[in-house]
């Protein structure tokens, strides 16, 4: 993997001397949902770490936030099966024929994890260094007292864990926000960028400074949330396509109609884009939309397809639930998926699991185009893709025109900051 265009100051894990060393590595194995691994892509993309570091003689401690565990109301933080990280052990184990042990520390019903018992981690530390453990898989970060709580206490949480160790990774671009875990550990020891790391801020180099013609596909439930990103892509793109609420929200704004399940604040929002694209004429609009009346099924008594060149101001119509297959087959849609030398993707086009035909459709497109390069950023379109598609994702697994993000909303936190190292996280391991 060549490193040309990574920042000269980013401290990388291939040069430091690993041999006896414990290396506590923050992984983004946030995969766990009731208890089970939903996906497994973002814990086999660390693997090429894990190998790296048993082989050059390190001893390796890895650690994750699963879920969310703090009450909203009461601050309390809750711990229990649902938001642990035993899944994700069993999977490494299993799949690595590895022994991770995770330490039993002492839980507050209320306030989590509060310290790093070294009664506890002491004779674990002994066994991983005398090579009696594979490994050390700390409790989910958010059961620590201290993960998210800022200040002093994220500092004290990291100098404990930095007692641990003996050198900090980062291999968790994904989990961007500046947690104790994410940033306050890089402050606290020496630290460096892991290889999957280095490859998510090489392929965001790709979409910030693309060559052209670039294509980006954005959808979304909200559009408030997508507003920043979408703003600094449109400045990019030569074309983009909008999906989900979003070009719901759009199309209000565009056209004066009302669509249900799309509030008036996002109207207002994606208002400014259609003034702006009005003059520039970058987005392509998907003429074909599936309209459905209910939501929890998909029934093909309530469904309808409508087109957009039959809007009218003033016309209602029920929820806009996918972008139907057929759009693509229009003549500049398809040339903007296929011949575009970069097309970024972060859409799911409908509401997905019921309605994923324009998203299987334009999966499909953009395997056509063999001379770009297609990047796809976020879970959920990973998901899609792989059940959609699931011959196309096999293939784009080993095909380096391909490059699949670990983390959607990093990708895009990353496009409005106009820069990854703009990422607290980022910039933390910085010299």
């Amino acid at each position: 993997m060549t490193t040309s265009k990574l920042n000269p100051k980013l401290p990388l894990v291939q040069d430091f001397d690993l041999a006896g060393k414990v290396v506590l590595v923050r992984v983004d194995h946030n995969v766990v949902e009731k208890g089970l691994i939903k996906d497994a892509f973002r814990i086999d993309a660390t693997f090429g770490l894990i190998h790296h570091i048993a082989v050059r003689g390190g001893r390796p401690i890895l650690m994750t936030h699963v879920g969310r565990t703090r009450d909203k109301k009461t601050g309390h933080i809750k711990s229990g099966p649902g938001t642990s990280v035993a899944p994700v052990v069993d999977y490494l184990n299993r799949k690595l024929a590895a022994d991770f042990k995770t330490p039993e520390l002492p839980i507050d019903p209320e306030l989590g994890i509060l310290h790093v018992d070294e009664k506890i981690m002491g004779p674990l530390l002994a066994d991983l260094k005398a090579r009696k453990l594979g490994g050390l898989y700390l409790p989910n970060t958010r059961w620590f007292a201290g993960e998210e709580a800022g200040g002093d206490q994220a500092k004290t949480l990291a100098a404990e864990w930095a007692a641990l160790a003996d050198l900090y990774v980062n291999e968790a671009f994904g989990s961007w926000q500046a947690h104790a875990s994410t940033y306050d550990a890089a402050k606290a020891m020496p630290a460096c960028a892991g290889f999957l790391m280095q490859k998510e801020l090489m392929g965001l180099e790709r979409v910030l400074n693309p060559e052209a013609p670039f294509t980006a596909v954005v959808a979304g439930s909200k559009y408030d949330t997508k507003i920043g990103p979408l703003n600094k892509l449109y400045e990019k793109v030569d074309r983009l396509i909008l999906g989900g609420v979003i070009y719901n929200a759009f199309l209000c704004a565009k056209y004066g109609i009302e669509v249900a399940g799309v509030e008036a604040e996002d109207v207002e929002l994606a208002r400014g884009l259609a003034e702006k694209d009005s003059s520039a004429g970058k987005i392509l609009e998907p003429g074909a939309l599936v309209e459905s009346r209910t939501l929890d099924k998909r029934d093909p008594a309530q469904c309808r397809v409508v087109k957009v060149a039959d809007f009218k101001p003033g016309q209602k119509y029920a929820y806009f639930l996918d972008v139907a297959p057929e759009s693509f087959d229009e003549a500049r849609l398809a040339e903007a998926l296929t011949g575009a030398r970069t097309v970024f993707v972060n859409a799911v086009m409908g509401l997905a699991p019921l309605f994923g035909e324009g998203s299987g459709r334009m999966y499909g497109l953009i395997g056509q185009n063999e001379k770009g390069l297609k990047l796809y950023g976020g879970g959920d379109t990973l998901t899609e893709f792989k059940n959609l598609t699931p011959g196309l994702y096999l293939k784009a697994l080993d095909d380096p025109s391909y490059y699949f993000f670990t983390g959607g909303g990093a990708v895009l936190t990353a496009i409005e900051e106009g820069s990854p190292y703009g990422l607290k996280p980022v910039g933390a391991l910085l010299k």
